[in-house]
């Protein structure tokens, strides 16, 4: 994912929560799938994770103040 430096604050953080969301929807599901479907959605919410928190990084470097 290509994270914009000087995207406005807002977009940054509503892509944040969106992949925070999308992971914390995605692991309700755990419960009820076989170990390889486990493989595959433990690598998605890894991926999901990754973006939204380099996302949350961009976010709090651009409000430190200067």
């Amino acid at each position: 994912m290509l994270i914009g430096r000087n995207a406005p604050l807002d977009v940054l953080h509503a892509n944040a929560a969106a992949r925070v969301l999308a992971v914390t929807q995605l692991m309700e599901t755990f419960s009820s799938r076989d170990v390889l479907d486990l493989k595959q959605l433990a690598a998605t919410a890894m991926i999901l994770l990754r973006d939204g928190c380099d996302l949350l990084n961009v976010l709090g470097w651009r409000l430190q103040p200067t």
